[in-house]
């Protein structure tokens, strides 16, 4: 499928500097023995549209026995985002889904006014050497769907809309670009997509969106004569008509973006919400760890054990 709109004859191939609003560099973060790069939130930028977290995994290796365990936890007032390029991962979480996701497939988990879930590599994949490299992101709710149903949905790599022209290849993962839409359901209006790219081969960003941003995962590109790397994050002024270029060695990228928010969202640990009381609230349901009756509940088939929350974290204030 090409684009649609196709990139135009009269789209910049070169825009000028200052169409860079914000250059972030994320920062190196230990999530349990395994290390992330975590772009959103940061010192600059809070969100870029609603996107409110955003974490590189790996790329990385593992030999026999090793993978990831992120022990069930919990979230509310956000969705979230896993997207593998290399590996696997096993899915459990508080509605009683199991699913495993593999790279090109999509898992969003609505937390909505509270879930749980837990993200494991699976037996399997341990009993072999393996890789992981990913994205994890997190969306954040509209003020007035923030205390929505939790939900669940996943998508096969074939049910998203794959986009080709001129050495660029893009797969939507969510929302509407390009006159394309993903399957996956939105609460407000947004884009993401998995880019690649073919050395010197020109990428349009959808002019339609109120915030844009690129996280470079691989490779280069050129914007405004200036050159970007792997590991870099950049957001865009809005409203230009813009383009950008990969490198000598070609690129993949993260293009993401959408309608900004009506305000600041407070997060903490893993919630995310318009009100700091409701993060209170969520703060101690959580350490009163009453899974029969109490909001959270812990995952089928992986209830043996929960991440609590550490006196360090306890002390941190939520920052009204």
């Amino acid at each position: 499928m090409s684009w649609n709109p196709t990139l135009a004859p009269d789209c910049p191939d070169h825009v000028s500097a200052d169409a860079i609003e914000t250059l972030i560099i994320p920062r190196a973060r230990d999530i349990g023995g395994f290390e992330v790069r975590r772009a959103l939130p940061s010192p600059k930028r809070q969100m870029v549209g609603p996107f409110i977290f955003f974490d590189q995994m790996g790329p990385a290796e593992f030999i026999t026995d090793g993978g990831i365990d992120v022990r069930p936890h919990p979230h509310i007032g956000l969705g979230t985002v896993t997207y593998l390029y290399q590996g696997e991962f096993e899915h459990r979480d508080s509605l009683g889904t199991h699913q495993m996701i593999y790279p090109g497939e999509v898992n969003w988990m609505l937390a909505g006014r509270g879930v749980t879930h837990s993200e494991r590599t699976s037996a399997e994949t341990r009993a072999t050497r393996h890789k992981l490299f990913g994205i994890q992101t997190w969306v954040a709710l509209p003020e007035d769907r923030e205390d929505m149903a939790p939900d669940f949905e996943h998508h096969k790599a074939g049910a998203l809309p794959d986009l080709n022209e001129g050495g660029a290849q893009a797969r939507l993962i969510l929302g509407t670009a390009w006159g394309e839409r993903s399957p996956v359901t939105m609460q407000s209006e947004i884009f993401y997509a998995d880019v690649t790219l073919a050395p010197g081969a020109q990428f349009p960003l959808p002019d339609d969106h109120e915030d844009r941003g690129i996280y470079v995962t691989q490779g280069s590109i050129e914007i405004a004569g200036q050159s970007f790397e792997a590991g870099q994050m950049m957001v865009f002024r809005p409203g230009d008509r813009l383009s950008v270029r990969a490198g000598s060695q070609g690129a993949r990228l993260m293009a993401l973006g959408g309608e900004t928010l009506n305000g600041p969202r407070y997060v903490w640990w893993n919630f995310v919400s318009s009100s700091p009381d409701r993060i209170e609230e969520a703060k101690e349901a959580w350490k009163a760890a009453d899974w029969e009756k109490g909001p959270f509940h812990l995952p089928p088939g992986d209830a043996e054990e929960f991440i609590p929350i550490s006196p360090e974290l306890d002390r941190l204030r939520i920052k009204r």
